[in-house]
């Protein structure tokens, strides 16, 4: 009977609490953008920090704002994305040593994806580089405090170069409609941009940098403003010319950046990884006749070849919502990798993403499972990115 008692008062198991992100101390070291008053009055009900600056995560549901990005137009503050300007007279060189990329192959007013790694070829940023002048480059950062690091690193060189953070805020304008609202808003001075090339533009009065460049795997710009006190008034002539176009702000498109096989520094990349096992050796120049940062531990690496790979993965069962933490993958019982991201895709009605595994669980076509949130879920190695990858869509 005393038995029966006891067990009668056994108490049900503790359900963790769900912490109240609000809750987060914010406070005057984190920045706010130039358009951080407008995304406000849009209704954006969501940031996260980036470069230590409020970044809008989304104003409304993400799978509709993904619908809207694939249809229309779509305005994203991403002035998060800090430059840092590499300028004097020894810019081109401080560059070839900062990046194992050539510059040599990079004109005045292009642009180029470049990796910035340390000396032992870990990465460090996966910056979007402009080449303003012949000895003057800006770099338009990920998640890090690549600043600090090439201060260091112009310190140690020797090189006549001054390191800064320039008055430079990248808004996003992104989607199949983009280049009919550029058309509207600059001629075709902007509309004739090859892929990852930019113009000097002015807005009334607003002076810009507009590039042919984004996050999304749609056609998109970014213009850059030059001058934060217009940041309203850019924000609001865009939005104005965009009405026709059924322009809209929203937050940056996790779906649409995995199905295009964009990777997000800090989450698929990190400073233990190199180029190689992550897809990205084709930014690593090792016959440029100049010095670089890594190249010895690079070289060694590419001779060895990667022990582990960026795979994309499909993710079986019902739909998933975006990762917030790395998952285990595990092959025949044993735990071997880590998904990085992942996310439903509505179009292809399939759980897709990216997975670090190690080589000899890389091939197309390798089962394994992935322990999601809610249970086990059968998991295979499948081909990145999921659409698109001749990029034909950008380049349009």
């Amino acid at each position: 009977m005393a038995a029966k008692k006891q067990r009668a008062r056994k108490k049900p198991p503790r359900r963790p609490k769900t912490f109240d992100m609000a809750l987060i101390q914010r406070g005057a070291r984190l920045r706010r953008s130039p358009f951080f008053e407008s995304t406000l009055r849009a209704g954006c009900k969501s940031y996260t920090i980036y470069n230590h600056t409020f970044l809008p995560s989304y104003y409304d549901d993400p799978v509709r704002e993904y619908w809207h990005l694939l249809k229309n137009v779509a305005l994203w503050d991403v002035a998060v994305e800090r430059n840092v300007e590499i300028a004097g007279p020894d810019g081109f060189e401080f560059m070839q040593l900062l990046t194992p990329r050539d510059m040599r192959s990079c004109r005045v007013g292009q642009g180029k994806y470049v990796l910035i790694v340390d000396e032992a070829g870990g990465i460090l940023n996966d910056p979007v580089l402009l080449r303003l002048e012949e000895n003057r480059f800006w770099i338009a950062l990920a998640d890090s405090d690549i600043l600090l690091w090439a201060k260091g690193v112009a310190r140690g060189s020797g090189l006549d170069v001054k390191i800064s953070e320039p008055d430079a805020s990248p808004l996003q304008v992104q989607g199949p409609k983009s280049k009919a609202l550029m058309e509207d808003l600059f001629g075709e001075k902007v509309t004739d941009l090859p892929y990852y090339f930019f113009t000097p533009a002015e807005l009334d009065g607003i002076p810009l940098l507009v590039t042919r460049t984004g996050w999304t795997g749609e056609i998109g710009y970014e213009l850059y403003l030059l001058d934060r006190t217009r940041g309203e008034d850019l924000w609001d002539a865009v939005i104005k010319a965009g009405k026709s176009y059924h322009i809209r702000p929203t937050g940056p498109s996790d779906i649409r950046r995995i199905e295009a096989g964009i990777l997000n520094y800090g989450a698929d990349m990190t400073i233990e990884n190199n180029p190689y096992e992550i897809g990205l050796g084709w930014t690593v120049d090792l016959e440029k006749p100049s010095e670089f940062i890594g190249k010895a531990a690079l070289q060694k690496i590419k001779d060895a070849g990667p022990r582990r790979k960026l795979v994309g993965i499909e993710i079986e069962g019902p739909r998933i919502d975006f990762n917030m933490t790395k998952w285990p993958v595990r092959v025949r019982g044993r735990e071997i990798g880590t998904v990085t991201s992942a996310i439903h895709s509505p179009r292809l009605k399939k759980n897709i993403g990216y997975a670090m595994v190690p080589i000899a669980f890389s091939d197309l076509g390798t089962e394994g499972e992935v322990i999601h949130p809610s249970g086990t879920r059968k998991a295979r190695v499948v081909k990145k990115p999921f659409i698109d990858p001749g990029k034909a869509i950008p380049k349009a």
